[in-house]
């Protein structure tokens, strides 16, 4: 048999499959989701050989969910479909992932290149000889696509796919014919990591900018932080941070950068969404005369329905490709790099302080006995009393999402919302990828609350959860159906109703056992008073799985003016 010349001139051949998986570990990645397909089959033999593990997920939705939970924990995530049926399955999460900024790399088992050039009349495509079709609708969902056709240019492909990924933090798209798997590609490039820091900012222009953001911020009579996802999703935490403690001004978070800030920091003020904001919160925002915004995304949700009252004359903008003064725009510089400097110049600063956050439960809830029912109002900040340091708290669209802008977290708290995206159901599949990667990191607590109505969507990832022997503690808040979408429209109709599932009764169903799980049902406040005190329940030695009761019309009060503005937008001649 004659040899193949060009794999004759490696120095170190190795697999495109496995090239792939081994770049995918060494950025971090240790669980691939995915669902098996035979166009991806021969692919997914060579993830247990390059030190990695298959999560194998219950659907592919479920599983891009899960990588994106995944992905807002480790740094990054990897996921696995088949042509045509499974990738398009997964779109939904995917575009969640770029919208809110999410680094996941999709890889798609595709048929051969040979298939494809021929046009052959294969399952899972249209029927017409069109094998692009799916790729397109990929394109404008991710970052970079890597379409391997050719093993000479496949290891740069993937290479630059994944910096891409790292690099812009939202996800790419990978194909893998059927027959480039096990085409041979120079390993000796796995020598060398993936260059994935960014390009440093232009000095001169930096210090530029450095000193226009100071001369406004010596100025500044009462100035504040406002801190929202991207410096989250753009690793700017660091930097962050140290602006924090040491210029001392009043730090807010927006609802999506729930988690970026340690709550528990004496500076720390509270959350900001306009008249959805913490008590006292907006009057601090709205008075200060400069706001340093770091890493805003200024949504609907977000804003609690657009009632932000923040003039851009008084606001300084950092972003990961641009920082805004004002209304002067600074292109192609960097917030890094400006942090640093600014917080190495700034000196002393006028600061007037802002109002404390607590976890206080307002009097007139304080009440609690059996025939108490749970309320919003009571829940949240008894959660936060709950919370324990360097818990994941993951949070659904709806109820809880803003319930949860009620509760201060302890130190290190991790926060996962899809606020701006806001798939209902994303976050059964998130707690399963977030506590796969807590399990990987050390185990750390992470709590899902997620409503009715959108577990019944996803509720399937539970038994991935089991399968895969992670502790989640699971609060079902239980209030017959999509209370949020009440609020915007149609309080009594019957298509905000769902079926009313035994929930609880799930878990065995999903393989749960004595050993690997437990269920609780809570109905009044001394119920969640009692469950709250359990110690056993708090050391999540298993799945626990709990159906809290809520009454069908009760939601925190920020929801309520959230629906309240969107349905105002949604009704806009």
């Amino acid at each position: 048999m004659a040899s193949d010349i060009r794999t004759s001139e490696l120095k170190s051949p190795v697999d495109v499959a496995e090239y792939l998986f081994r770049r995918l570990h060494e950025v971090g990645v240790r669980g691939v989701h995915g669902i098996p397909g035979d166009y991806n089959l021969v692919a997914l033999d060579y993830i247990p050989k390059n030190g990695l593990s298959w999560v194998g997920n219950v659907n592919e939705l479920n599983a891009g969910y899960a990588a994106d939970g995944y992905a807002r924990v480790k740094g990054i995530s990897a996921v696995v479909t088949t042509f045509g049926v499974g990738e398009l399955s997964l779109l939904n999460a995917i575009a969640g992932g770029y919208s809110e900024y999410v680094p996941i790399v999709h890889i798609v088992g595709t048929p051969s290149t040979l298939s494809q050039k021929d046009g052959m009349l294969l399952h899972h495509t249209l029927g017409n000889g069109n094998f692009e079709v799916f790729s397109d609708m990929s394109k404008d969902i991710s970052c970079a696509m890597a379409k391997l056709t050719d093993p000479y240019e496949a290891a740069t492909l993937i290479d630059h796919a994944i910096r891409e990924c790292w690099i812009q933090s939202r996800p790419v798209y990978i194909t893998l014919p059927t027959d480039l798997v096990q085409k041979k590609v120079e390993g000796e490039r796995l020598k060398t990591p993936i260059d994935l820091s960014h390009p440093p900012n232009d000095q001169e222009k930096e210090d530029y900018v450095v000193d226009v953001v100071l001369k406004y911020l010596h100025a500044a009579k009462n100035p504040v932080i406002l801190v929202d996802a991207c410096a989250q999703r753009h690793r700017v935490l660091d930097e962050t941070h140290e602006l924090i403690e040491k210029s001392g001004l009043p730090t807010f978070v927006a609802p999506m950068g729930k988690g970026a800030v340690n709550e528990t920091l004496p500076n720390y003020s509270g959350v900001y969404a306009g008249d959805g904001s913490n008590e006292g919160v907006r009057e601090r925002v709205e008075s200060s005369d400069l706001i340093l915004s770091i890493g805003a995304i200024k949504s609907d949700f977000n804003t609690a329905g657009f009632t932000y009252r923040i003039s851009q004359l008084s606001t300084i903008d950092f972003h990961s490709n641009y920082i805004r003064v004002k209304f002067s725009e600074y292109p192609g510089v960097r917030m890094q790099g400006v942090l640093k400097k600014v917080v190495a110049k700034m000196g002393k600063l006028n600061v007037q302080p802002g109002p404390k956050a607590s976890n206080e439960i307002a009097s007139k809830d304080k009440d609690v006995s059996h025939d108490q029912a749970i309320t919003h109002d009571w829940l949240w900040p008894r959660i936060g009393q709950w919370l324990q340091p360097n818990d994941i708290v993951i949070t659904e669209t709806g109820t809880a999402n803003f319930g949860i802008w009620e509760t201060k977290f302890p130190a290190g708290v991790s926060a996962l919302s899809q606020v701006l995206w806001g798939s209902i159901g994303y976050s059964v599949g998130a707690c399963q990828g977030a506590a796969l990667a807590a399990k990987e990191l050390g185990n750390r607590r992470t709590i899902l609350f997620v409503g009715d109505g959108s577990f019944e969507l996803t509720a399937q990832e539970v038994s991935t959860m089991i399968r895969q022997n992670l502790h989640p503690i699971i609060f079902v808040i239980c209030n017959e159906g999509y209370t949020i979408e009440r609020y915007i429209h149609g309080m009594d109709a019957s298509y905000n109703d769902i079926s009313n599932w035994k929930f609880k009764d799930l878990i065995p169903v999903f393989g749960g056992t004595e050993k690997n799980s437990r269920t609780w049902q809570v109905k009044t406040k001394q119920d969640a008073e009692d469950l709250f005190n359990n110690q056993s329940f708090a050391k999540a030695e298993r799945l626990e799985f709990v159906e809290l009761y809520m009454p069908k019309e009760d939601a925190p009060k920020a929801l309520k003016m959230t629906a309240e503005a969107s349905a105002r937008v949604n009704a806009n001649q």
